[in-house]
């Protein structure tokens, strides 16, 4: 499908922090959800907490052996679960705090203000309650604000918020650092694979790399054993760096048959691969299905920073992963025709990158 033709949303859009601010005790119909997919379905979490691995990635500039140590937790982080976090990952604390306060602030103002900033299907820059152009679609518990940081030729700061005052330079710097974490944790992938330190980003585009960032507000919600705040997904892209609320958990990763919950470390960086990083390793690291849950007694705040490679760069397997004993798994494509997928359909499980397999 052409994104061409993505001009807009096929029903008006209803921010969901309206519905949960106008007193309603029961959630429209569009946000139940069926019975398998809710959060007390069987194999969810009820209530369990994941130790995803935790990773001092300040061990990196120590000597050999505390490198290769870092590589190698990664490693076994990406396969074994596509998840981890990490301490000492050299993001400025204050920024974080601040970049957090910031968006808050946003998500504060006037409902008039903030639908100023709406968006569309066409690039999903600005303001948003939905993912997705199906009419009639199941909708998610939470609204967004969905912002491009790389290229800067695709950036449209018409989009941008004027208020908070200082949204615009804390959100650029907070993208800067978050492109250096990535670049790092890429270097790490890279030599984890057995390839150079450069070789991920460079089959990535290089310095043509692609960046954009979603700040999700969850309301609080009547009834959230009906509901999620965002589908169960995989992430399309390359990497995701998700800076959670440490006070109250929400992310859910599905281990096996049943859903965690994840309890993030103060001060602590979720990091998780993509579908991306699944295609190029041939799935040596596979990207994890995840959701988001809502919470009757507290609204919640994130922040996910997208890395993702040059959007019209076809991508497959690197030939040097692909053996007699584990062929080509996919199949040719450009992150663009990629993420029309999720854009059409919205969240999807794993679908999309299955659908990616070679024949």
């Amino acid at each position: 499908m052409d994104s061409s033709l993505l001009h807009d949303w096929p029903e008006p859009v209803v921010s969901v922090q309206s519905i949960a601010e106008s007193g309603a005790t029961l959630i429209p119909n569009k946000y139940v959800k069926l019975a398998a997919d809710r959060p007390t379905a069987p194999g969810s979490s009820a209530g369990r907490e994941l130790s995803i691995p935790i990773i001092d990635l300040g061990k990196l500039a120590g000597g050999v052996v505390d490198c290769r140590a870092v590589i190698r937790a990664i490693s076994d982080a990406c396969r074994d679960w596509g998840f981890f976090q990490v301490v000492n990952h050299g993001v400025d604390m204050e920024l974080v705090k601040a970049v957090l306060e910031v968006w808050r602030e946003f998500f504060k103002l006037p409902m008039e203000e903030k639908k100023k900033l709406a968006n569309s299907p066409r690039t999903y820059e600005g303001y948003g309650s939905r993912l997705g152009v199906e009419k009639d679609s199941s909708l998610d518990w939470g609204d967004y604000f969905f912002l491009h940081l790389l290229p800067h030729c695709i950036k449209n700061f018409d989009k941008w918020p004027t208020v908070p005052g200082a949204c615009r330079e804390i959100t650029e710097e907070y993208g800067r650092q978050m492109v250096n974490l990535c670049e790092t944790v890429m270097k790490v992938l890279s030599m984890s694979l057995g390839f150079n330190v450069g070789f991920l980003k460079e089959k990535f585009g290089g310095e043509e790399i692609e960046a954009c960032m979603r700040v999700n507000y969850y309301p609080k919600c009547p009834q959230p054993e009906l509901t999620l705040g965002l589908s169960a997904h995989s992430d399309p892209g390359g990497l995701t760096v998700l800076l959670a609320d440490d006070r109250v958990p929400g992310l859910q990763v599905r281990k096996g048959n049943a859903w965690v919950t994840v309890n993030p470390i103060p001060g602590a960086l979720i990091i998780n691969v993509g579908d991306q990083i699944q295609v190029l390793s041939n799935a040596t690291y596979k990207s994890v299905e995840h959701r988001a849950v809502v919470n009757e007694a507290e609204e919640r705040l994130s922040i996910a920073f997208f890395y993702n490679p040059k959007s019209d760069l076809p991508l497959e397997p690197v030939k040097e992963l692909i053996t007699q004993e584990r062929p080509q798994l996919y199949r040719a494509m450009t992150f663009n025709e990629y993420r029309l997928y999720i854009r059409k359909k919205g969240p999807s499980g794993k679908t999309q990158v299955e659908s990616l397999k070679a024949m």
